[in-house]
């Protein structure tokens, strides 16, 4: 069945459930287009600047950060629990080295209002247009985060994507 609109708080439980038992898929396209999928575990939906709003944290090391700073928008998929071997390949291997839609055995599937894809087999999704960023500031962080968060010093860049578009498939969400 084709996924359907939802309210962009419709399924909040189930959105964190996801980050919380093996992530979420984090979708961008590369500068040469092509789609990369990365698993994230930590997220924020609500309102800000007048807009709904996901935030999502990416460390300048990753693939999917050059590829966050070309494409300028970014999809969250909601995986089933059958995917959780793919997510964790995603989360484990680089788009520098690997397609991961190939390889995972995903179908992209054009946004609806942004560049970068969803994935079909993923349950419900959420279309970010990216309205700001910004580096976390160290100083700002209770040692405890640090030390146990940021050892390697590889602090994240922080995207506020203005939600444009959230669907989910009304038999699995």
């Amino acid at each position: 069945m084709a996924k359907q609109d939802i309210a962009y708080t419709d399924g909040f439980d189930q959105f964190c459930s996801a980050l919380t038992s093996g992530g979420s898929l984090l979708v961008s396209l590369d500068e040469d287009g092509r789609p990369n999928a990365m698993t994230i575990g930590w997220a924020l939906l609500g309102f800000v600047w007048r807009a709904p709003i996901c935030a999502v944290m990416v460390r300048p090391s990753r693939y999917t950060y050059q590829c966050m700073e070309a494409t300028g928008d970014f999809t969250v998929n909601v995986p089933p629990s059958e995917l959780a071997d793919e997510v964790m390949f995603c989360g484990t291997k680089s788009g520098r080295d690997h397609d991961k839609f190939e390889e995972c055995g995903f179908t992209a599937v054009p946004g609806q209002k942004v560049k970068s894809p969803s994935i079909d087999e993923c349950v419900a999704v959420w279309e970010c247009t990216i309205v700001q960023k910004n580096d976390v500031v160290p100083e700002a962080f209770i040692p405890e985060i640090v030390d146990g968060l940021y050892a390697s010093g590889d602090f994240h860049r922080v995207y506020y994507g203005e939600i444009v578009a959230s669907y989910a498939d009304p038999e699995r969400w």
